[in-house]
């Protein structure tokens, strides 16, 4: 059985991820085998956790996997790990709307962890103690075990808080500031693991000088995760109340919920890997690289090889369908522009190769890309130009009706950018959305030939990947 422990902060910006980067650091140079997790459908600190404990980073998202999915997500991966690490996302209490669901809250309670609470105290004392009690009390049914102060002055500030707190309340850790163990950011998050050099000996040393970590050990617990009965979970019960209201759609709730059921990545099983293997090419460079691990096993899982290559360096290799992620295409458009890639990626999807691209590979399918007053050609495929507006254009958890030629049913995700799409008349549409903004009144994921593409990202769960890939197999065939 793994330890597990969740790292959640009272707010953005607290220095949780400072906190569990720090830790993962640690714990692997004790020679450790370190599984860490993200909660929340985040792409960029998941790199700089795999980068820490040389193995991938999973995402936990009670509303995109239901609290089912969540556990058996977990329970599929911790097993040969010394202690899991789950870092948490925004406040800890901070959920969709004002509910809990998909919370570091929610996610701790779902897989039964305790919890570190990262708390920034900078101009705080007896204030700070107010706030840690009122975190303390808000739900009784969270195990909050510990709690790490961040940005302290000196070693009286750590006194005056501590004397001002009950003594139930245990404080493992209190870093003071420290501009070398910070990640740099930029308009859609830190700067990818791939951009920086790792050097985890000094994250290391300083949560080693400053965190109690045999009481993080004691406090990580045990656990052992068996699989939740999907009947008893409450998000799935409540999810099928929710598709009754939208029967309009001409899919039924029960019909949604096996479909989904049996196309999450969590659910297929290797029945699959007797059909003929097909290869599904996946953009991977600094334009394209925003990508939730548990889909390139989903792909894997419904018999499908990955290969994967860098549109701005190289061209298409010989594959049988194409994935563009999301990532930062417009800090490359010159590069896009000419590449080769860029040049023949057209005539694939016009002789019906299977393609789909989210959020930065829909602006690289468009005809063109519009920043600074300058027209930047790319792909070509969907009749619609893409334009930079420096200022963010949609954010926030989405979920969609879809009725594409391989992706069907109901899809959930999330949607981030600063870009806009301009369709022309001829754009066509699989998505109907029924939270969030999409491409174009509400409607999202353009299409043309057997390419599709949506501002959402879409999680593995509910993402019909056996589908896209017999689609796949089909092409192979033709």
């Amino acid at each position: 059985m793994s330890k597990i422990i969740v790292i959640a902060g009272t707010h953005s910006g607290v220095g949780k991820t400072t906190v569990s980067m720090g830790l993962m650091a640690y714990f692997v140079n004790q020679n450790m085998t370190v599984q860490p997790f993200k909660v929340g459908p985040d792409y960029i600190d998941p790199t700089h956790h795999s980068a820490i404990c040389k193995r991938p980073s999973i995402n936990l998202d009670t509303y995109l996997m239901s609290k089912a999915g969540v556990r058996e997500t977990i329970s599929k991966t911790i097993g040969d790990a010394d202690i899991s690490i789950v870092e948490g996302v925004m406040g800890l209490f901070d959920g969709m709307d004002s509910t809990e669901i998909a919370s570091t809250a929610h996610v701790a309670k779902s897989i039964g962890a305790p919890v570190i609470l990262v708390v920034n105290v900078k101009g705080m004392s007896r204030s700070a103690a107010a706030l840690i009690k009122g975190y303390m009390e808000f739900d009784n049914k969270l195990n909050i075990k510990g709690v790490i102060l961040n940005q302290v002055g000196s070693m009286r500030h750590v006194e005056l808080i501590k004397n001002s707190l009950p003594e139930n309340v245990k404080i493992v850790g209190a870093l003071p500031k420290n501009e070398n163990v910070k990640v740099p950011s930029r308009h859609l998050g830190l700067y990818m693991a791939s951009e920086r050099n790792h050097d985890i000996s000094i994250i290391s040393q300083f949560i080693e000088e400053n965190v109690d970590t045999n009481a993080i050990l004691s406090i990580a617990e045990d656990n052992s995760f068996e699989p939740m009965n999907v009947k008893n979970d409450d998000d799935y019960l409540n999810e099928n109340k929710e598709n009754q209201r939208f029967s309009s759609a001409n899919i039924s709730s029960r019909n949604v919920h096996k479909e989904n059921q049996r196309f999450s990545s969590a659910n297929i099983s290797s029945r699959n890997v007797h059909k003929e293997k097909i290869t599904i090419g996946i953009a991977r460079d600094d334009a394209f690289c925003f990508y939730y691990q548990e889909m390139f096993k989903a792909f894997e899982n419904c018999g499908a090889n990955i290969e994967f290559f860098s549109p701005i360096n190289s061209e298409i290799p010989e594959v049988d369908g194409l994935y563009f992620g999301g990532g930062y295409p417009e800090l490359y458009l010159s590069e896009l522009e000419k590449s080769k890639t860029t040049k023949k990626l057209k005539q694939f999807a016009s002789d019906g190769m299977p393609i789909y691209g989210e959020c930065g590979g829909l602006i690289y399918l468009c005809n063109s890309y519009e920043k600074e007053r300058t027209s930047y050609r790319m792909a070509d495929i969907f009749p619609a130009i893409a334009k930079n507006t420096n200022r963010l254009q949609a954010l926030g958890y989405t979920k969609a009706i879809a009725k594409g030629n391989f992706i069907q049913g109901t899809l959930k995700g999330h949607e981030f950018h600063y870009s806009t799409i301009e369709c022309m008349k001829d754009a066509k549409f699989a998505y109907e959305m029924i939270r969030g903004k999409g491409i174009k009144d509400k409607k999202d994921g353009i299409f043309e030939y057997n390419a599709i593409a949506s501002y959402m990202h879409a999680h593995p769960y509910t993402f019909p990947v056996e589908k896209f890939v017999e689609q796949c197999r089909k092409y192979k065939r033709s």
